[in-house]
């Protein structure tokens, strides 16, 4: 199955990994060094114009650029696990129920650039890999192992038993971010936009942090927390 992306960075990634089975140009697009790499790859343009771009983009900032590509790859939990197996202090992100696929696209890059080891979405009520969220996290989604299940209650058994600690974001946490010990398997786990993390996932955490808030809002953007967080574990590290 293929799914369409759009935006510069998100298709040179995707031509990086050879995923790209046709592109769509703006006419007026004339990037030299993208046009290169098409024309070496031997890729098929249709050039459109500027109101055919805007519909095959939902309207999204498509930059002149879209591309037919593969579907997304998902992997598994086992996948996931193995791949950080030999990892002095692996570091994981589990999400519960986003709604939104820019906070999801931003969390992906966020990952990729604090070398997290795989994220972990639910298969139902969370917004999938598209290409949306491909956009928004600049190419990152190509590097960012993204794992789907059914439950993540299951998902928190698993990785108690692979020797993780699981630490939950929540604005009514008993503990602050700074006060935590890292220096462990880490799996974070942080909530929808609306909800936050749920109640059961709550009480299986072995910790339950929050960042203080000095201003007025009460709350922060999952993303945004999402990037705090996972700054200050690698900086404890």
């Amino acid at each position: 199955m293929s799914k369409l992306i759009y935006g510069r960075n998100s298709v040179l990634s995707s031509l990086g990994e050879n995923r790209v089975e046709k592109i769509f140009l703006d006419n007026d697009f004339d990037n030299h060094d993208i046009l290169k790499i098409i024309t070496r790859k031997k890729i098929a343009i249709e050039r459109v114009n500027r109101e055919k771009l805007e519909q095959l983009s939902n309207h999204g900032i498509h930059q002149g650029i879209a591309a037919l590509v593969l579907d997304f790859r998902y992997y598994s939990l086992d996948e996931i696990l193995e791949s950080c197996r030999y990892k002095k202090y692996p570091l994981i992100v589990i999400l519960d129920e986003l709604k939104d696929p820019h906070n999801l696209g931003a969390i992906i890059r966020t990952c990729d650039a604090f070398d997290v080891d795989g994220i972990i979405i639910k298969k139902y009520e969370q917004v999938p890999l598209n290409a949306t969220v491909a956009k928004v996290s600049t190419g990152a989604i190509d590097f960012v192992k993204v794992a789907v299940v059914s439950n993540l209650s299951n998902v928190l058994n698993k990785l108690k038993e692979a020797g993780f600690w699981i630490i939950a974001s929540d604005g009514q946490g008993d503990a602050s971010y700074r006060d935590i010990d890292y220096l462990r398997s880490i799996a974070l786990i942080l909530g929808s936009e609306g909800k936050g993390v749920s109640r059961l996932l709550l009480e299986r955490s072995d910790y339950v942090v929050k960042v203080p808030m000095l201003g007025h809002v009460n709350s922060l953007n999952v993303s945004v927390a999402a990037g705090i967080l996972l700054s200050e574990i690698v900086a404890k590290r």
